[in-house]
């Protein structure tokens, strides 16, 4: 997963993809993760293996059933030669042969009646050639468009040979054709099992399925949501990232009365300064909904809830006061620059770029020597890979906010990945440099020591990078984020599945809403093959996601373990077995 808005959230730069995660662990034995996994094969493939793997799908691609039908047809024209007799089961084989040679002709219609006379003429009792000869016919009617013979020609397929992958996933596109794509999940889920996880083009295609179903189910997610509010260390490290949000600056004067309890806004921020953030949303409805002489905090008020909404992921409710701000003309300039940024967070958490860019430009319009303009755009920026604009933006929030240490070191992060796409070493080194300047001039700022210890991690400094985790955990030693970084960098150092575990587990002891914890753990116990508790951990992970795109993926995790585990008890598979034979056979990662 690339930077998510979440980056201004809780800064988490490096992270490692979940591909990543289970090839430090062993073999994959998971969908959802095939996008990585095919690209390191392709990047670690030789040219003579490229050759070799073109020339075996051009092979592949001369045959629907895996015969060499060249010989087959000459031994059919020896034995006619012969006059021999053939059995039942050659003369159906004969057929089938026909209707292959019309298959690759392209001749459909009549490639069904050779398949239909192989059918018709092999006894039952052969389940390997009945379940060949009704998934051949199953690819004439996929060439043709006829999904409901194309499942029906697989289903029966599956019941003379219920492990035979090729038929699965020609009925999982059939599924997908039809938009049954849950039927669709099943089945690739199944091809992917029995392949034993090693054939790319089937997990890409699960992954993309994976994708759709978790954006189906995101979708009625996000509409009936229950708003969660985030852990304090979750709001703290939000709350750093902008160097002068009103909210954090005014000046709010006590209550008067002495024996009068606050009210309203000013009871409102009272519990903002305290962090009782569950106290605000209803202090804050209270000035909100009080009369116009009553109310003298009517226009932050509505900052505060609106800001509150968004952490809380009640989207529409925080979007309706944002909106009320920037409506209201004689609503301070700083209040309604600050209403636009947070929109725009918004606007990337339900997926809208454009809106988000275009509330960008509306807060640069009314704040243009503001840093906090350009410090968030260019966390968006950066999120959608704009990487050297990005750039751009850091350093003007820099040039305003020189002291801004969150700033400078998301600076520094988009130095290193520009550093890693152009593969500059001397870069890459004067990058580190400024990290570790950076901890010199913000010593008391967490994110210089982690994302130093995340660049030591990316290089293979492990041991550097593991004091610098120490020190960063000293400054901060309730952030969970910290320990799920901590704990897939074991995996990576040292494959130590167990303590990772363990790190993982404190994570949530400190942070029981820390959807990263969750997700991680899951993608670990997926690759141990505990797939219900992995379904149990991406639940969780799904009630804490704060953006759309966040719980599209764990919806997709979870979706794909739900499906594996279905599967693997149809079919009476057990996971463990299937990765003990892959890690003999040698193709573990």
């Amino acid at each position: 997963m690339g930077l998510r808005i979440r980056m201004a959230l809780n800064f988490r730069s490096v992270k490692l993809s979940n591909w990543q995660i289970a090839l430090f662990i062993g073999t994959p034995l998971a969908i959802g993760l095939g996008t990585y996994m095919y690209r390191k094969m392709n990047a670690t493939t030789g040219g003579e293996e490229k050759k070799r793997t073109k020339g075996k799908i051009e092979k592949q691609a001369t045959s629907i059933d895996g015969t060499a039908p060249d010989k087959e047809q000459e031994r059919k024209q020896k034995s006619a030669e012969l006059g021999e007799k053939l059995s039942p089961v050659k003369e159906a084989n004969s057929y089938k042969n026909e209707g292959n040679n019309c298959y690759r002709n392209g001749k459909y219609d009549e490639a069904i009646i050779f398949y239909d006379k192989a059918i018709d003429k092999c006894p039952p009792e052969n389940g390997t050639d009945m379940a060949i000869f009704y998934q051949n016919r199953a690819a004439s009617y996929e060439k043709l468009q006829k999904w409901s013979k194309v499942k029906e020609d697989c289903s029966s397929s599956l019941t003379y040979n219920r492990r035979y992958a090729k038929a699965y996933f020609r009925r999982a596109r059939a599924h997908e054709a039809t938009k049954d794509m849950l039927e669709c999940l099943k089945d690739v889920t199944a091809t992917c099992i029995l392949e034993m996880f090693q054939n790319n083009q089937s997990i890409m295609y699960a992954d993309r399925v994976l994708k759709e179903t978790g954006r189906v189910d995101a979708e009625k997610h996000m509409r009936d949501r229950v708003p969660v509010v985030p852990s304090t260390s979750f709001i703290r490290t939000y709350l750093q990232s902008f160097v002068a949000d009103p909210l954090q600056t005014m000046n709010v004067p006590p209550s008067t009365m002495a024996d009068t309890p606050a009210r309203g806004f000013l009871r409102a921020h009272s519990a903002f300064r305290e962090e009782k953030f569950d106290e605000i949303i209803p202090a804050c409805t209270e000035e909100i909904e009080s009369s116009e002489s009553e109310s003298q905090y009517k226009v932050e008020a509505l900052l505060l809830r609106g800001t509150i909404h968004l952490l809380c992921g009640t989207y529409t409710e925080s979007e309706q006061d944002f909106d009320a701000i920037i409506g209201n003309a004689d609503a301070d300039d700083t209040i309604r620059a600050y209403a636009y940024l947070k929109r725009a967070s918004l606007f990337m958490q339900v997926n809208k770029r454009e809106e988000a860019l275009a509330d960008f430009e509306a807060a640069e319009k009314l704040k243009p020597d503001n840093a906090d303009v350009y410090h968030q755009r260019a966390q968006i920026l950066l999120l959608l890979d704009s990487i050297e604009p990005a750039l751009e933006q850091f350093e003007k929030a820099i040039r305003l906010a020189p002291n801004h240490a969150i700033a400078y070191v998301q600076k520094c992060y988009t130095e290193y990945r520009l550093a890693l796409i152009s593969n500059y070493q001397l870069r890459l080194e004067g990058v580190v440099r400024k990290l570790e300047q950076a901890i010199e001039q913000f010593p008391t700022c967490v994110e210089c020591y982690s994302m130093l210890a995340q660049v030591m991690a990316d290089q293979q400094n492990f041991q550097q990078a593991q004091q610098y985790y120490d020190k960063a955990m000293k400054l901060a030693p309730t952030n969970a984020s910290l320990l799920v970084h901590q704990a897939v960098m074991t995996l990576q150092w040292r494959g130590d599945v167990d303590s990772a575990i363990n790190t993982l587990n404190k994570a949530i002891e400190l942070d029981p809403k820390c959807e990263q914890a969750y997700e991680t753990l899951g993608t670990v116990e997926v690759q141990r093959a505990n797939l219900k508790h992995a379904v149990e951990l991406f639940e969780q992970a799904i009630r804490y996601s704060k953006s759309f795109e966040e719980v599209v993926h764990s919806y997709s995790l979870r979706n794909a373990a739900i499906a594996q585990i279905n599967v693997t008890k149809d079919l009476g598979i057990d996971m463990n077995a299937i990765s003990a034979m892959n890690q003999l056979s040698g193709t573990g990662m």
